[in-house]
């Protein structure tokens, strides 16, 4: 049980820990601010069984979308730590060293950049989005401040 607690811990700091280095890097203008009502729209979508749009306009304002935005936003990022916690448990035993977190973090990229941004119309690694691969690097570095909250997390566990 202490494992699971752990990686809830990991996954809420590491995902805050994404969003407060996001909005001080995207205030200095080095990448772009994540969209909240972006994802509370995307995760709309999906709970009326749409996954992809040919165009992120084609995403439709909707009530509370900002709440639901992070509500998201965090249970992604408690849903990528509490599993790899469970299965490095398993298989290996213990906490995951911080070090493999960070890599771990950065590797949940991959989801960004074949799943998200094909989900809201902006093709693999976002290279339709007006930022082209500035939105790619983007997403490299708040993975890379997720699995550095993660670490951190971990590290004090």
């Amino acid at each position: 049980m202490d494992i699971i607690v752990t990686g809830v811990f990991a996954g809420v700091l590491g995902t805050l820990a994404m969003d407060v280095l996001n909005l001080l890097f995207a205030r200095i203008g080095v990448i772009t601010k994540i969209d909240v009502r972006m994802i509370g729209r995307m995760a709309a979508g999906w709970m009326s069984g749409r996954f992809r749009h040919g165009h992120p306009g084609e995403m439709a304002p909707v009530s509370n979308e900002k709440l639901l935005g992070y509500i998201t936003h965090y249970a992604i990022g408690v849903g990528f730590a509490v599993p790899y916690m469970l299965v490095w448990d398993l298989l290996v035993g213990g906490l995951t060293p911080p070090l493999w977190i960070l890599v771990y973090g950065v590797a949940t990229t991959a989801a960004s950049w074949f799943f998200v941004y094909p989900c809201i119309g902006q093709g693999v690694l976002g290279r339709r989005s007006p930022e082209g691969i500035r939105s790619a690097m983007t997403s490299l570095a708040n993975h890379l401040f997720f699995g550095a909250g993660m670490a951190i997390a971990v590290a004090f566990a």
